[in-house]
């Protein structure tokens, strides 16, 4: 087997390496190394006394060359660009608006290979959704944004920010259509959805824990089952404990609990993604690299990495950096299927850092590299390697399930830890050995997801996405009633916002937020077979703030004995970023798109195959 650092040398000089390869500074796999089982070197910037080729290639930097297509310029000529974009906005809200509350229906989407995907989700939705025309489908794209965005921050509360968007548009284009300054207009919706997130804040209430299920139940579209998962799981690993999600074997929900801890430190890069849906990358029986330096260069790595290639099994590598060259390595190994593996920095900083890598040996059973023991990198073979059951990366976190076979280790570390923290008088530093107990100790509670069908199970496996990020949201900043009630209560707020603002047509973007604030609720009851303006009306003539319209079984009661509740900080996301893409949309005077290409001269008439037959 040819690997780098014992038949040739690592790093090559520019002649010896293909013109393919001498591109910007992207990885390079060197001449001669293509075998699926050899380890692929990207360095290319030191000197080499070795070439591949007898005879040195001359080889030259390729010349970028940038095509730039014309493009169409739509100018909002008597509002006919913004009314083709609201077109689009309102086909996007239409489908996905079908997902609101609990009666509301499924998205079945098509899909190229497979069976087609039923779905309950609104930014799954919203990201199938491209439209012919292009002014339009460039409206549902700024829409999507909100969504993207909303997912990304709160994990939930996606349909709802697509609705508000749309709303806020929709009103909007009524005001700007009629001859108002939209800048202005802008800065009063900016204003008035600045100040109901401080009444949204002063509405909150802290979750409970008997909350946390109602919380789940209704972000899972109103699932019991779904909700009483996900609260014994956070009843076993606590409130800040770690649960993930993984598919059953079999068609049964279960729960287990197993050694493991998170931390919030994520990949290093993208190409290390292995499920590029969730955008996570993970293994399953994975083996870690845990080194307390830099990792300056791949040579160091070779080793360890001829192990993992000969053994077949995936590789986490976890360091206090990992620079471009050996990164580069790593990189292309994986994408040419050579190499299984991970890379990520490790947390923390200083001996803060030292220590999170000594608990993380001690729960995968490995040994930290570091030269203060007399351990370095290059010299250092499998024996130095932890075991973990299951690894997940994802952009901002890292989760590692412990194996089970070094529970008395983990218990001596703890023990270890508490001393520790009863020696110790600053309480910054007392909160953080808190910190490592909690991880050590807390474990990761796993919900395997089960069911008849693959269609089935994707579909159960959003809703208990959604769920699990609605109470991570709901134990951050709380909870308000649900069912759009809370936002119906806010629209009620901003007439004494309205006084505040400076001018008429800042006021009217006060009243463009009252009126949209409206809609999700009326979309709920609509989706229920109710008549929304009727149901609006009714709850707005409660006393009692806390009584609203509970879809689900038809009711007026209060929403927080009923268990229909929302996180507030899904609430907020969703307000904040369906204020800002509208602010965007009503602002814009131009639309730049791609010209459409003609089609293909010859193309078959319709209803006629490629043959000409029918």
């Amino acid at each position: 087997m040819s690997v780098v650092g014992k038949h040739f040398r690592p790093r090559l000089s520019a002649a010896c390496v293909p013109e393919e390869a001498q591109m910007n500074s992207l990885p390079v796999n060197y001449n001669g190394l293509a075998r699926s089982n050899v380890l692929h070197s990207a360095g290319a910037h030191a000197p080499s006394t070795r070439c591949f080729n007898s005879v040195p290639l001359q080889v030259r930097r390729r010349q970028a060359v940038v095509v730039r297509a014309a493009k169409q310029l739509n100018f909002n000529k008597d509002g006919e660009a913004l009314k083709k974009m609201q077109a689009g906005v309102d086909k996007l809200a239409s489908v996905v608006g079908i997902t609101l509350g609990p009666k509301g229906r499924n998205v079945v989407l098509e899909s190229k290979f497979g069976s087609p995907r039923i779905v309950n989700d609104g930014v799954t939705v919203a990201k199938e959704v491209e439209l012919q025309d292009p002014i339009e489908n460039v409206g549902a794209k700024l829409v999507r944004q909100a969504a993207a965005k909303t997912n990304d921050t709160a994990g939930d509360g996606t349909t709802t920010a697509t609705i508000l968007s749309a709303a806020i548009i929709a009103e909007g284009m009524k005001i700007v259509q009629a001859g108002t300054n939209p800048v202005q207009l802008t800065r009063g919706i900016e204003k008035t959805v600045a100040a109901l997130v401080k009444e949204l804040q002063n509405l909150s209430t802290e979750v409970k824990d008997e909350d946390l299920v109602n919380v789940a139940t209704v972000s899972a579209g109103g699932s019991e089952v779904i909700g009483e998962l996900i609260s014994s799981a956070l009843a076993r690993v606590g409130r800040q404990g770690v649960v993930t999600m993984e598919e059953s074997r079999t068609a049964m929900d279960n729960l287990h609990v197993v050694e493991g801890m998170q931390f919030e430190r994520g990949y290093i890069s993208p190409y290390f993604v292995t499920d590029p849906e969730r955008m996570v990358g993970e293994y399953e029986n994975c083996k870690l690299l845990l080194v307390d330096k830099k990792i300056t260069t791949a040579r160091d790595m070779v080793g360890i990495l001829e192990s993992a290639i000969r053994g077949g099994y995936p590789l986490m590598i976890m360091a206090e950096e990992i620079e471009q060259e050996p990164l580069a390595t790593l990189v292309l190994n994986k994408l040419r299927g050579a190499l299984k593996v991970l890379a990520v920095k490790a947390p923390g900083f200083g001996e803060r850092k030292s220590s999170y890598l000594e608990d993380i040996a001690i729960l995968t059973g490995g040994t930290v590299v570091k030269e203060e023991v007399g351990l370095q990198l290059d010299k250092v073979g499998e024996e130095v390697l932890g075991t973990a059951a299951k690894v997940e990366l994802s952009k901002e976190s890292t989760t590692i399930v412990g194996s089970g076979a070094t529970q008395d280790a983990v218990q001596a570390r703890v023990k270890q830890i508490r001393m520790l923290i009863s020696e110790t008088e600053q309480e910054y530093e007392k909160e953080k050995l808190n910190e490592r107990v909690a991880r050590l100790s807390g474990g990761v509670a796993i919900i395997q997801v089960g069911a008849q069908t693959e269609t089935e199970l994707k579909e159960k496996k959003l809703r208990v996405e959604d769920a699990l990020n609605a109470t991570k949201a709901a134990v951050e900043e709380g909870i308000v009633i649900g069912g759009g009630c809370t936002l119906l209560r806010l629209a009620t707020k901003v007439a004494a916002i309205r006084d505040t603002l400076q001018n008429d047509e800042q006021r009217v973007g006060a009243e463009i937020v009252r009126r949209a604030l409206v809609y999700p609720l009326k979309l709920i009851a609509s989706n229920s077979g109710v008549n929304g303006s009727v149901v609006v009306n009714k709850v707005m003539e409660q006393k009692d703030t806390n009584i609203g319209y509970n879809a689900a079984n038809d009711k007026y009661e209060d929403l927080f004995a009923a268990g229909i509740i929302d996180p507030t900080k899904v609430v907020r996301c969703a307000l904040e970023n369906a204020a800002s893409v509208a602010r965007t949309f009503l602002t814009s005077d131009v639309v730049v798109t791609e010209i459409p290409e003609p089609e293909p001269a010859g193309a078959g008439a319709a209803g006629m195959d490629a043959m000409g037959g029918y």
